[in-house]
């Protein structure tokens, strides 16, 4: 088994068990103390764990948003892939609430070849992006705006989402466990409901590095969640956990499909 391998096992291990033993990762491994001790330094180093006496606990990142302009310049590639994946989802004709952020946005760039798409948004650079494709209609929620991320949420904004129910809403995440999705922002988490509330079919759009985390404010359960949409660094095994529970997972590397 190759080191990446087993990086990504003992990550998955932490995140089902808080904690993990160097003497029970060497049986499963099959590998000496000096590897594993190798491979949990490596990963303290990444900031990925803390290491303790025998073994390993989960670092438990603070409940802080990172700024706008580190999540549009982080993982570029896997949110194009992402928003590639997430417009094969839509059909001519869509009807759909698109929550803001930097996945979304790249979900929002990959629409335009589609026709008579009628667009919800609470994000002024997500309108901005469709509003002059010819045959869109692109409606800006109202509400109180916020600078930099230039969203918008608030009470007039969850008021305004229940005048709609539109066949696909897409939503973006801080957080995501087994159990459910989180976010850093209050009144956006409660947008992002309304839009849940609203939607036939609910799209969670998110890169593998949001999984396993936790951000401040909790949006909905996962059960609400219908397809997850990811990229290909997401573990099989973590993709398992959502598809146990009758998500639909597209985007990652589904081991079955490797030739």
């Amino acid at each position: 088994m190759l080191a990446q391998e087993r990086y990504e096992i003992i990550i998955d291990l932490l995140h089902e068990n808080k904690i993990v033993k160097v003497s029970e990762l060497c049986k499963k491994f099959e590998v000496s103390i000096e590897t594993i001790r190798r491979d949990l330094e490596y990963l303290e180093q990444k900031n990925k764990l803390k290491r303790i006496y025998g073994g390993a606990i989960l670092k438990e990142e603070p409940a802080l948003e990172p700024s706008y302009t580190k999540r549009y310049t982080e993982y570029t590639r896997e949110k194009s892939h992402i928003g590639k994946e997430t417009a094969k989802l839509v059909e001519d004709g869509d009807s759909l609430m698109i929550d803001l952020g930097t996945t979304t946005l790249e979900v929002a760039r990959h629409l335009k070849e589609k026709k008579n798409l009628t667009i919800i948004t609470n994000s002024m650079v997500i309108a901005e992006e469709l509003v002059d494709v010819p045959t869109f209609r692109v409606i800006l929620l109202g509400g109180i705006l916020r600078p930099n991320e230039l969203s918008l949420s608030g009470s007039i904004s969850e008021q305004l989402i229940q005048n709609f129910t539109v066949d696909k809403t897409i939503i973006g995440a801080g957080g995501i466990t087994a159990d459910m999705i989180s976010d850093y922002h209050l009144e956006e988490a409660r947008v992002r409901r309304a839009m849940i509330e609203s939607g036939r079919l609910v799209i969670a759009v998110s890169d593998h590095s949001k999984f396993g985390k936790k951000a401040f404010v909790k949006v909905c359960p996962t059960s609400q969640i219908d397809v997850m949409v990811t990229d290909n660094q997401l573990s099989h095994k973590t993709a398992q956990l959502y598809i146990d529970k009758g998500i639909k997972v597209i985007g990652y590397t589904d081991p079955s499909e490797v030739k």
